[in-house]
C-alpha cells in the first residue's frame, strides 16, 4: 500500500464514519455517565488499554510492512537510548506517522514532547490529532480516550496562549464529539468564526455539527463557505448530503459530482454514482 492509497482510505474513513454518527435528533446528550473532560465514562482499564503501542499496531497494520519499516527502525532507537535522547526520536516519530497519514500515533508522540517542552505548538499538534484520530476510528473504545486526550491538550494550550483561534476551535470540536459539552463547543467555534469568519476548519465543523442537529440549511450555508474559500471533495460531500436532506436534488447531484471531480478514486466514485443514481430516480 502506498501513501496515496492511503490518504484515499482514511478520507473515505473519516466522511462516512461522522457520516454514520449524524443523529437527525440533534445533539443529545447520551445516557452514558459523562465526565467533565466531555467524554464518555470508561474503566480505567479501557483507557489503559488505549496507548501508543496499541494504536501503532493497528496503524502498521493498515499502513502494511514496507511503510512501516522506518518507524519499525525509529522505535528500536527509541528504546534503545537514554531519556535524554528520547525527545528527538519521538519529534521523529510524530512527523513519520503524519508521513503515513495515521493521527492515533502520531498524537501520542505528539503529546509526549508536549508535556516535555510544553509549548502551544506542541499541544495544538497533539490536540489536533487526537481530533482527527476520533474522527477516523471506529474503534469506540479508542474514541472516548482520543477526546479526552485532545480537551487535555487544547485546554494546555489555552493556558499557555487564551487568546488562540485555534486552541479555542480544537476545543471546541473535542467537547461537541465528547458529547458532554456540545453547546460550549459550539460557543467556542463560534467564537472562532467571528473573529475569522472565512476559517476553513471552524465553518467545516459548524456545518456538521449543524447536520448532526437536523440543521440542515444552516449546514448548507457553511459548507458554501468553505468550497468557496478551498474547494475540497470532502466539504463539498457533505454540502451534497444537506442538500439531499432538504430535497433540492439539483444541487445535490451538482455537489456530488463536484466531490467525485476532486477525489479520483474509482471506489469512491462508484459509491458517488449510485448517490446520484438515487436521486435521479
Amino acid at each position: 500500500m502506498n501513501r496515496k492509497q492511503i490518504v484515499v482510505i482514511i478520507a473515505v474513513l473519516a466522511i462516512s464514519g461522522y457520516l454514520y454518527s449524524l443523529s437527525p435528533k440533534g445533539l443529545v446528550k447520551p445516557k452514558a455517565t459523562r465526565t467533565n473532560s466531555g467524554v464518555a465514562g470508561s474503566s480505567r482499564a479501557t483507557m489503559a488499554n488505549v496507548t501508543l503501542a496499541s494504536v501503532s499496531a493497528t496503524a502498521k497494520a493498515a499502513i502494511g510492512v514496507s511503510l512501516a519499516g522506518k518507524i519499525n527502525d525509529l522505535e528500536s532507537q527509541l528504546k534503545a537510548v537514554p531519556q535524554s535522547g528520547k525527545l528527538a526520536l519521538q519529534k521523529q516519530l510524530a512527523t513519520n506517522w503524519d508521513d503515513v497519514n495515521q493521527p492515533a500515533p502520531a498524537a501520542f508522540y505528539y503529546q509526549d514532547v508536549a508535556r516535555k517542552e510544553n509549548t502551544l505548538q506542541d499541544w495544538l499538534n497533539a490536540g489536533d490529532r487526537f481530533n482527527d484520530s476520533y474522527k477516523t476510528s471506529q474503534d469506540t473504545a479508542a474514541q472516548p480516550v482520543f477526546i479526552a486526550n485532545a480537551v487535555e491538550a487544547f485546554q494546555n494550550a489555552l493556558k499557555l496562549n487564551p487568546e488562540s483561534l485555534d486552541a479555542k476551535m480544537g476545543l471546541g470540536i473535542a467537547y461537541v464529539n465528547g458529547g458532554a459539552s456540545p453547546m460550549q463547543g459550539i460557543a467556542l467555534l463560534l467564537e472562532v468564526v467571528k473573529k475569522e469568519p472565512k476559517n476553513i476548519d471552524a465553518n467545516l465543523n459548524l456545518g456538521m455539527f449543524s447536520m448532526k442537529s437536523g440543521q440542515f440549511e444552516k449546514a448548507v450555508d457553511r459548507f458554501k463557505t468553505v468550497v468557496s474559500i478551498k474547494p475540497g471533495f470532502e466539504p463539498y460531500y457533505y454540502l451534497a448530503e444537506s442538500y439531499k436532506q432538504l430535497g433540492k436534488k439539483t444541487e445535490a447531484i451538482a455537489a456530488y459530482e463536484k466531490c467525485k471531480e476532486l477525489m479520483p478514486d474509482p471506489a469512491f466514485g462508484k459509491r458517488i454514482d449510485d448517490y446520484i443514481k438515487e436521486l435521479k430516480n
